[in-house]
């Protein structure tokens, strides 16, 4: 099956010369797959013959094995399916990753050792080879080789425990953060590594725990605890050190406003038609403001409860104070600057967000959305020298499978 043209548009970005092989599911190692490969890299996703679990996590689905949270991790990537459990599919992954630049790969731990392909296996076997894991807890210590997910480790960090309102429970934020922190994290890593493959010619393992990278993030909360040895409370939409800096009702609707220093709060109560709220000495300074932040929550309410967050948005905008009406995601998506900053993209079949990193020379791109599994079999294949009688023999001992099959 030759690739369609679809899967063949040129790729461009700063990546085009690093061809990535993606063995990890769900959504931290796609994720940053995806991003290399929107960056330019040649990026290979490798599914088992059941295909990436997310392909099923729906309603919605966009086609029959495509849920729409599989497709916001996997676009701009060739695809092919393979029994990684057998001798013939272990021989096939060491041909690929032989002419590699990275792998990335979220198996649990001591899979790819039981396959050959240990961390000492693969820095002799490969030795340019950039090795990318993701675990939920590092493959040793007390909790090494332990599964990971998103919401567990929301709440062993500790950053459940700081979101959700004052007198509530704790609450889970509302998207996979410590999964999507980590991606990021793990294409910093992988980018550092290819930097230091120019000078010593080697790759390296880039390590990557979820429960790290949640850690990583408690700010400011870690800080004031290292000070003071006293778990932080939950403030709801508040912001534990700055007030005001949380959500108001206006006529028709939410609005955040975040005055973050004196200045913008005067601008504030002068945008607002109270200058004396600015010279009230309960409202002074932030510490003041803190100290008092019922009573000004209390006046702030009753002053924008009476404007439209339009009217409001245009007076806090011209008045230099951050602030915004608090949309849904679908109104977050129809912004008009949201569309001019082009972070809303459409392609052939595919509709998804944008790429939120620029770069003036080398621009990245959206090519096409994600593929079928196994829909590019005999163009991955041949692409690392392996040619049509041989891909017909994987085939016929189930080797590699999909929709390639029936193509």
């Amino acid at each position: 099956m030759a690739a369609t043209p679809y899967a063949d548009t040129p790729r461009t970005g700063a990546l085009t010369d690093i061809r990535v092989v993606d063995l990890s599911r769900v959504l931290a190692g796609p994720l940053c797959g995806q991003m290399l490969a929107d960056h330019g890299a040649d990026v290979v996703k490798v599914e088992p013959p059941g295909g990436d679990e997310t392909r099923g996590w729906g309603p919605p689905f966009v086609r029959e094995d495509h849920s729409a949270y599989f497709d916001g991790l996997n676009r701009n990537k060739r695809n092919i399916s393979i029994d990684l459990r057998s001798e013939e599919g272990q021989s096939l992954l060491a041909r690929m990753l032989a002419e590699a630049d990275v792998v990335i790969e979220n198996f649990k731990a001591g899979t790819l050792e039981a396959w050959g392909f240990g961390d000492a296996e693969l820095a002799v076997r490969f030795p340019r080879l950039v090795h990318c894991r993701i675990t939920g807890y590092g493959v040793d210590g007390p909790l090494g080789g332990a599964p990971g997910y998103d919401a567990v480790l929301q709440a062993l960090s500790g950053l459940m425990s700081i979101n959700g309102e004052p007198d509530g429970p704790a609450m889970r934020i509302g998207i996979p953060l410590v999964d999507i922190v980590t991606s990021l994290n793990a294409i910093t890593g992988i980018l550092m590594a290819l930097h230091v493959r120019e000078t010593t010619g080697r790759g390296q393992l880039v390590d990557l725990a979820l429960l790290d990278n949640a850690v990583s993030i408690l700010h400011p909360h870690a800080g004031k605890w290292f000070a003071t040895g006293e778990p932080p409370a939950r403030t709801g939409v508040a912001h534990p050190t700055i007030c005001p800096y949380e959500t108001f009702t206006c006529l028709d609707g939410p609005f955040f406003i975040g005055a973050g220093n004196d200045r913008q709060f005067r601008s504030l109560a002068v945008a607002l038609g109270e200058r004396a709220l600015a010279e009230d000495p309960r409202f002074l300074t932030n510490s003041d403001r803190l100290a008092h932040a019922g009573e000004l929550r209390s006046l702030l309410g009753e002053l924008v409860g009476g404007i439209d967050r339009a009217d409001l948005a245009d007076r806090l905008r011209s008045a230099g104070v951050p602030s915004g009406a608090v949309n849904d995601v679908g109104e977050a998506l129809a912004m008009p600057q949201v569309i001019h900053r082009g972070m809303v993209v459409e392609r052939e079949g595919y509709r998804g967000v944008g790429i939120p990193v620029t770069l003036s020379d080398t621009p990245g791109s959206v090519r096409f959305g994600p593929r079928p599994r196994g829909a590019d079999t005999d163009a991955v294949l041949a692409g690392f020298g392996i040619g049509p009688a041989e891909v017909a023999r994987l085939r016929e001992a189930d080797v590699v499978s999909g929709a390639g099959d029936r193509s």
